[in-house]
């Protein structure tokens, strides 16, 4: 039998260890780079005035499809503060970094709820963006309403509704008839102190946004968008489509918000 000398057990043993702390070291940095690119999967979408969570419906097939978590606010549209504290109630129960994505007056919402520590991105779909001690009403007034443009004046409760006879043309004209028809009849009872209440604090501000442009939207004015997003540094991808289109071009707007959950943490 060959003995093999001390000189050579050491040779083969310092070989070892070094094939085993390389071995660790590319295990280590790899799972440190899967983890800083690690993709988000919970998004929480928030809807805005002259709707409700159920015209999500075609975004969500198409983001659960791809394995995303999602789940739909239901806004009270009573007041900032309300809407506020339902998207709270929502990223409360969110078991890890979240995409909101804000639509129309949703906007306003997740630009202060946005502040949630879970909140690791927002998204903002043809929605408002004001800045610290601005409100929605002001940016609405920056531009002349287009002619479809269907926002009646408060009633005497304060709440604001969306001409009937607008509606299919003035916020949602591509998608068919029947649907604008549920859209119109399933909305909540928006109060316009929402749309007068400044934001105190803009989570676009301190967090990565994004926005998409409505190019066709005749109830809030693109020029209107572009000019809140451009303001904002707001990474901007524009759609051909009206107000809805999250519910239009449900692909394109998932594309935006896969995007955004892509972002390194």
């Amino acid at each position: 039998m060959k003995t093999i000398s001390l000189k050579e057990q050491l040779k083969h043993y310092f070989m070892f260890a070094a094939f085993i702390i390389s071995f660790l070291l590319t295990s280590v940095s790899s799972n440190a780079q899967t983890a800083s690119t690690a993709q988000i999967k919970n998004v929480v979408l928030v809807h805005g005035a002259f709707a409700d969570g159920s015209g999500w419906k075609a975004l969500y097939e198409v983001l659960s499809r791809k394995g995303y978590h999602v789940s739909i606010v239901q806004n009270p549209l009573t007041s900032l503060e309300d809407d506020v504290a339902a998207t709270n109630v929502v990223l409360d129960k969110q078991d890890g970094p979240t995409v909101l994505v804000g639509h129309s007056w949703g906007g306003a919402v997740i630009t202060q709820a946005g502040n949630h520590p879970k909140v690791a991105a927002l998204v903002y779909v043809a929605a408002f963006q004001p800045d610290n001690g601005e409100s929605a009403l002001q940016w609405l007034q920056t531009a002349p309403p287009a002619p479809e443009n269907g926002v009646l004046a408060p009633d005497d409760k304060g709440i604001v509704y969306y001409d009937q006879a607008k509606y299919h043309a003035g916020f949602c004209a591509d998608i068919s008839k029947e649907e604008a028809e549920f859209m119109f009849a399933s909305q909540g009872a928006f109060y316009a102190k929402g749309f007068v209440t400044p934001i105190t604090k803009a989570a676009w501000r301190d967090k990565p946004a994004y926005a998409i442009v409505a190019t066709d939207d005749k109830s809030i004015n693109p020029s209107i968008q572009r000019a809140m997003y451009k303001r904002s540094n707001t990474k901007i991808t524009e759609v051909k489509g009206s107000h809805v289109i999250f519910m239009s071009q449900p692909k394109a707007v998932a594309d935006v918000i896969i995007t955004a959950a892509n972002i390194k943490k």
